[in-house]
C-alpha cells in the first residue's frame, strides 16, 4: 500500500490542467468507489479502534495515528451500505477536508488512475445512492463512483449554519447597491446549500447556481452574448475547485480569458486546503481563496469583495 500513496506529493502538477488522480477503493460489494488524491494523506491497514459511547453509528472508533486522535467513520455505512465486516483485514483512508482530518473505513484499496475533469460526469438522476455522489466515471468500462464526501461530514459532523452577529453588525453593505446577484458553482448538493443559505439568509444577497465549471462557464458566455442584465448584477463568483468537466483553476482560467467576463471576482471555495492551492490560485488569477465551511470566513470574504468591486 505503500506504493500506491508513494508519488502522492508529485501529483499536484495535475492541478490548473483540468485533470485530477483518483484514488479507487470498495466498500461492501463490487462497486468501485473513487476520492480525490490531492484530500489523501495516507492510506494504512485498520489499526485497533476504540470505542467512543454515544458516538454517531457511523463513527466505527478512534484510533491514534502518527501521535494523532482521528476518527474513523464506515465509509459504507455513510451512504446507506451495509457495515464493513472485516475490520482487521480493511483500510483506512486518512484525508483532510474542510480543514479536519478523518479517517474512512472502506473494504479495500485498489490503485490511482489519472483522469480528465471532461471524463467526469455528472450522476445519473434517480439512480439509487446517487444523492451521496458528485460525479461518476469510467475507468477499464467499469464505472467508478465519487462520493460526495461533504454530504457525509455534513451528517456525521454537522456543521455551523449562522454567521457571527459582530460581522453582520460591522458589514456596512451599500443596500442601493446593483450588484446584488452571486454565482455559486459546486458540483455538491450540500455545498451549494450551504453556500446559499449563508448569502441569501444572512446577507440578504440573492444567488444562482451551476454544477461544475462548464456549466458556469457556458452561462456567463450565454449572458455576455445576449446582454443578459443579471451580468450587470453579478457582484461575484464562488466556484469550488473540485468539479466534473471542468475544475475551477480551468473555469478561473477560462473566464480571465474572455475580454467580457475577465473583470469578475472570483473566490474558489473549496475543501482543499493549503499552500499549494493558494499559489494554483495566483496563477490563474482567482481574487480569493477560502476554504470550506466556515460562514463567517465565507460572509467575510463575501462582505470584503462586495466592499472592493
Amino acid at each position: 500500500m505503500s506504493g500506491v500513496m508513494a508519488s502522492v506529493d508529485q501529483r499536484t502538477q495535475l492541478a490548473g490542467r483540468n485533470r485530477l488522480e483518483l484514488l479507487m477503493f470498495r466498500l461492501s460489494g463490487p462497486q468501485l468507489y473513487g476520492i480525490n488524491v490531492f484530500k489523501v494523506k495516507e492510506v494504512l491497514q485498520c489499526p485497533a479502534l476504540s470505542n467512543v459511547p454515544q458516538s454517531h453509528p457511523v463513527v466505527r472508533g478512534i484510533s491514534n495515528i502518527r501521535g494523532h486522535t482521528i476518527s474513523i467513520m464506515d465509509l459504507s455505512m455513510a451512504i446507506g451500505g451495509r457495515p464493513i465486516a472485516d475490520i482487521e483485514n480493511a483500510f483506512i483512508i486518512i484525508s483532510e477536508y474542510n480543514r479536519n482530518v478523518q479517517g474512512f473505513l472502506v473494504k479495500e484499496v485498489d490503485r490511482i488512475v489519472n483522469l480528465n475533469w471532461k471524463d467526469m460526469l455528472p450522476p445519473p438522476s434517480g439512480a439509487a445512492g446517487a444523492s451521496y455522489l458528485t460525479a461518476v466515471t469510467y475507468v477499464n468500462d467499469k464505472m467508478v463512483e465519487v462520493i460526495d464526501v461533504e454530504r457525509v461530514l455534513a451528517e456525521v459532523m454537522g456543521v455551523k449554519e449562522g454567521v457571527s452577529r459582530n460581522i453582520l453588525d460591522n458589514a456596512n453593505l451599500d443596500e442601493s447597491s446593483t450588484k446584488d446577484l452571486i454565482l455559486v458553482s459546486d458540483d455538491s448538493l450540500v455545498a451549494r446549500k450551504q453556500v446559499c443559505r449563508t448569502i441569501e439568509n444572512e446577507l440578504n444577497l440573492k444567488t444562482i447556481t451551476t454544477k461544475d465549471g462548464k456549466e458556469a462557464i457556458d452561462l456567463l458566455k450565454s449572458w455576455a452574448d445576449t446582454n443578459d442584465p443579471q451580468l450587470d448584477r453579478l457582484a461575484m463568483v464562488i466556484s469550488d475547485i473540485e468539479m466534473p468537466e471542468m475544475d475551477g483553476y480551468t473555469f478561473t482560467t477560462e473566464v480571465r480569458s474572455d475580454e467580457r467576463l475577465k473583470h469578475l471576482f472570483i473566490i474558489l471555495h473549496t475543501s482543499m486546503s493549503g499552500v499549494f492551492n493558494q499559489s494554483m490560485v495566483d496563477r490563474v488569477g482567482a481574487n480569493k481563496f477560502i476554504a470550506k465551511f466556515e460562514p463567517d470566513i465565507l460572509a467575510q470574504a463575501v462582505i470584503d469583495a462586495l466592499n472592493e468591486i
